[in-house]
């Protein structure tokens, strides 16, 4: 859980690898990296999010490449941000000292997060002190695949051959004699490192300290903004960075994850790059954003969901960071993945999949940004007004729904959700702003598609709707989010039973959840997975519509105390051993924290006012 007074603890590894509750994101709104508790940066990609690692030592503990700077014979570290920052402190003690690894990737000097122009420095800043004692210190970097060095520009010029087009520069504040260096530090002895790429004869000064404090700067006049007042909320704060630290703030775009096949579970082949954007990361993205004071970053995400829309002329579930078509799919066998776990995989082969919800993700966006004060032009509503025609006549069809199988496609119930959703919205936009647009014909079958999933989807014996919109199927956690899409309230019989039908058939013990289950939900991918944390916070917001708020409090804390001590949460959790598992951090998961934090605290508030509501059922 987070830890806003860090204790020590040994250095840990499992099969080699460090737990992911063990590293710590930083970010410049360009790219992010994972640095370990160990003081290496276990994950890089330069010059962005989703290209080529420099650094991904996370997928190969031999040849994926890090940057440590580690004191000899450490016996125990912790980690801690600086507060309300992206600013990340290591301390690792040994036998004869103490040092203090200050990490982060630089900031302009001056830089408004709120404004969606370039932030980074192309950077990254490492500071290491002795607090105490005396220690020998490691500064090693070596990047994937190799590197050559020679003396340059007061530093080092690195050639990265798998990064031809990158110029990488390393300065310090200490003589540098290749890659691979030794130190003899005191207390109050300083060791400055400078990683630049992108920049070679223009320098900034060598000045960590200034440059961390401006960055530091930098993040706390962004969380100025912050609004919220609820349950958890130190979790709350620390997951409104993290979704800052996945943006790409000059596109707007969020990524899933900054990383790439971290799997889930651990030895398994659920190995998926996520570091792009996905549209149905975006709705959801955006209410959470909003409601704690970021609307600027909401109404970001929007405008670049409408732009990549546009520019690819139908909606695609994902789209690069740039708003570009996601690469194909391709395994790398050279490296082994994480603690064992091939493949390791680069793009994604979802990206052209059929789903269907992408219609209702796509227009519930567009109606967000209307209602804030967006311009639906002419050209833009043409588009949109073909994709909620494109959800009336495919919402009986066959897809590969919101978890993606790989398997033969079929009539999911939440992707005829996101088709009703669709026509609601569209509907309800046009007799607002007075657009054209055949509003009977979209409101009759978004009525007749809320009946289909009432009466159709119901199955009567396992008292729950139906992953299937003819009643078969098995249990699906994606209907929890129907509440949430205004297409069933949470308070309705039939939502009521599925709530409990979801919590009891998948559920995985303390509040966790599977997605499905396999056995009676085969996606085309061999094995299990864990649980998957998004579908817990959706259970606490069905409990908190229900008016059960004790419960779903109750259910929120304990999510919530599944972060790892720096606050972060992956994508899902090994329910047997605890461990978070999958890319890591999941923006999803954050998303979930703030969107279940705001609903409860407004529901506890509204009971506060009038005590009937929210009683206990």
């Amino acid at each position: 859980m987070l830890e806003l007074e860090a204790s020590f603890r040994p250095l840990r590894l499992r099969d080699g690898y460090p737990p992911l509750e063990d590293l710590g994101l930083i970010g410049d709104g360009a790219t992010a990296a994972l640095v370990g508790l160990d003081g290496s940066v276990h994950w890089l990609c330069v010059p962005g999010f989703d290209t080529e690692p420099l650094f991904c030592a996370l997928l190969d503990n031999t040849g994926g490449g890090w940057f440590g700077v580690t004191p000899e014979g450490v016996v125990a570290a912790r980690q801690r941000y600086e507060t309300d920052t992206g600013v990340l402190v290591t301390e690792l003690r040994t036998a004869t000292g103490l040092v203090r690894l200050t990490d982060a990737l630089a900031l302009r000097t001056g830089a408004d997060l709120t404004d969606d122009t370039p932030a980074d420095r192309g950077e990254l800043v490492r500071l290491a002190e002795v607090l105490d004692g005396t220690v020998e210190l490691r500064v090693d970097l070596q990047p994937r695949g190799g590197g050559l060095a020679r003396p340059a520009f007061a530093g080092l010029e690195i050639q990265a051959p798998r990064l031809p087009g990158v110029r990488l520069h390393l300065r310090s504040s200490h003589p540098l004699e290749g890659l691979h260096n030794r130190y003899h530090l005191t207390r109050g002895d300083r060791v400055e490192l400078v990683l630049s790429w992108g920049r070679m004869h223009r320098h900034h000064r060598l000045d960590a300290e200034a440059t961390l404090r401006q960055t530091a700067t930098a993040w706390r006049r962004w969380m100025t903004g912050f609004a919220y007042d609820g349950p958890q909320e130190e979790m709350v704060r620390r997951s409104a960075i993290t979704l800052k630290l996945c943006d790409h703030w000059v596109n707007g775009s969020v990524a899933a994850a900054p990383t790439s096949s971290l799997p889930a579970p651990v030895g398994g082949v659920r190995n998926w790059d996520y570091r792009y954007a996905w549209i149905r990361d975006a709705a959801f993205a955006v209410f959470a954003l909003r409601r704690i004071g970021f609307s600027g970053e909401a109404d970001a995400f929007l405008g670049w969901v409408l732009d990549a829309f546009e520019q690819s002329r139908h909606p695609r579930i994902m789209y690069t960071l740039a708003g570009g078509p996601v690469p194909d799919e391709q395994v790398d066998p050279a490296l082994g993945g994480y603690r064992g776990s091939a493949p390791v995989r680069w793009g994604n082969g979802a990206a052209d999949q059929r789903q269907h919800d992408i219609y209702g993700e796509l227009m519930d966006c567009a109606d967000q940004w209307s209602l804030a004060g967006g311009e639906v032009e002419p050209g833009l509503w043409a588009g949109l007004a073909g994709a909620a025609d494109a959800a009336a006549r495919t919402w009986r069809q066959p897809d590969q729904g919101i978890w993606e199988v790989r398997s033969e496609g079929r009539v999911f119930t939440y992707s005829a959700a996101l088709c009703q959703v669709a026509l609601d919205r569209a509907a309800t936009m046009a007799d607002r702003l007075g657009l054209p647009a055949p509003l009977p014909r979209w409101r009759a079958t978004a009525a007749e598609i809320r009946r289909a999933i009432v009466e159709d989807a119901w199955n009567e014996r396992d008292q729950t709707i139906s992953e299937h919109l003819d009643g078969r199927g098995g249990v699906d956690a994606s209907l929890l989010a129907l509440p949430l899409r205004r297409v069933i309230p949470a308070d309705h019989p039939r939502m009521v039973a599925t709530t409990q039908a979801v919590a009891e058939r998948l559920g995985a013990g303390d509040g966790l959840l599977y997605r499905y289950r396999h056995h009676d939900s085969p996606d085309g991918i061999p094995g299990d997975e864990g649980a998957f944390l998004l579908c817990s916070f959706w259970l606490a917001d069905n409990l908190t519509g229900q008016g059960r708020l004790d419960e779903a409090e109750k259910l929120y804390t304990s999510l919530c105390e599944r972060a790892s001590p720096l606050g972060l949460l992956s994508e899902q959790v090994d329910p047997v051993t605890g461990e978070l598992v999958g890319n890591f951090p999941q923006a999803f998961s954050h998303i979930g924290v703030i969107a279940s934090g705001v609903a409860l605290s407004r529901a506890k508030e509204a009971r506060a006012k009038d005590p009937r509501q929210g009683a206990a059922a």
